[in-house]
């Protein structure tokens, strides 16, 4: 087959590209830039995907190509980027809510905006791969492709990537689902691959969100649940759910963010036992090996990537999902995605949450 990588510049892809080129497939490997250097942001770290330091890792993944003889391409998603993640980031932080921009990201760019600029611009290929850990597989029996989680559960990135649809997922490759990332660093290093020390990206901007944002600074309380102020801030996009650094009021107990109220520009503050919820709504819904459940049904429930599932119960009406948890969660966030998977960690759905009670 040929197959083409989406090459980052990291161990990850790269590995992915040598392995898939070892097992006889005809690999090419292609770059989205996303940067836009007409930006002035103050950014200097490199441990995010989102970076002024961009032309670096592109030249680590030319490099990686000519060492494994395969045909690289860079394509520009700038404004594809600015205007289906960036944009979408600075709205809802300013309507007091927190986004997972690389949940958005996987499903509209790189799975979507990369492959098909790379069509556009006559690549021929039979499949897309990247370096995600998570496992594809079909199901024998309904046909509908489906995710599960990686076999390194510290690694696994099914969580974000859930929003992939049907077609999306018969049209690509993750060949690193079935590997931990010892095993990947060792293969790489066996490979003589330059990156197989290389750190792992963080977050998607390692910079100050305001670069993004760009929003005037506004005055508001920070209150109790009860309206009490205990002091002001500068505008609520500074702050998130369960946030506890960063808030300068003093207190008998730890206070934490437990809501965010756009209309009065309001942080509200409790103590650790306040952030405890029993459930969520959610909207905007992708369903991957389940259709939509006629009635309530007991599922495993992840509303941050690197939380290990939790039992809840699940109930869709219509495009609403409703999920109580069976133990209270702390910090449920709007904004954020919860991903229902089963008892063998196959992703079911999931959806943007959209209030929490």
């Amino acid at each position: 087959m040929r197959i083409l990588v989406g090459l980052s510049g990291g161990v990850d892809s790269a590995t992915a590209a040598y392995l898939l080129k070892k097992a006889g497939h005809q690999v090419i490997a292609a770059t989205m830039s996303i940067w836009d250097k007409n930006q002035i942001f103050k950014n200097t770290g490199k441990d995010a995907c989102f970076s002024p330091h961009e032309e670096e890792d592109i030249e680590q993944a030319r490099n990686i190509c000519r060492q494994l003889s395969i045909e690289y391409h860079v394509f520009d998603c700038t404004e594809e980027y600015k205007k289906i993640v960036l944009n979408n980031f600075k709205q809802e932080y300013l309507n007091g809510r927190t986004p997972n921009p690389c949940v958005r990201c996987n499903a509209m760019i790189k799975f979507n905006a990369l492959p098909q600029t790379a069509k556009k611009q006559g690549l021929i290929f039979d499949k897309f791969a990247t370096g995600h850990y998570a496992r594809l597989s079909q199901n024998a029996s309904t046909g509908r492709w489906q995710l599960q989680a990686a076999i390194d559960k510290s690694k696994d990135q099914s969580y974000f990537i859930y929003r992939l649809s049907q077609e999306q997922l018969s049209q690509i490759m993750l060949p690193l689902g079935d590997y931990n990332k010892q095993q990947i660093r060792d293969i790489a290093r066996e490979a003589g691959l330059p990156v197989s020390d290389k750190p792992d990206s963080q977050d998607f901007y390692s910079g100050d969100i305001n670069d993004i944002i760009q929003a005037e600074p506004k005055t508001g309380n920070f209150v109790t649940s009860d309206g009490k102020i205990l002091g002001q801030h500068q505008g609520i996009w500074n702050f998130t759910i369960g946030q506890r650094r960063g808030l300068g009021i003093s207190a008998e107990k730890p206070l934490y963010v437990i809501g965010l109220n756009k209309d009065r520009n309001e942080v509200i503050l409790g103590f650790a036992d306040e952030s405890f919820k029993q459930g969520l709504i959610a909207h905007n819904l992708a369903w991957l090996s389940a259709e939509p459940f006629s009635k309530a049904q007991k599922v495993l429930v992840k509303i941050r990537s690197s939380q290990k599932p939790v039992e809840a119960t699940a109930t869709v009406t219509g495009d609403e999902l409703k999920i109580e948890f069976a133990d209270m969660q702390k910090a449920l966030t709007p904004g954020q995605s919860a991903v229902l998977y089963d008892e063998n960690e196959y992703i079911l759905g999931g959806g943007i949450i959209d209030s929490v009670f």
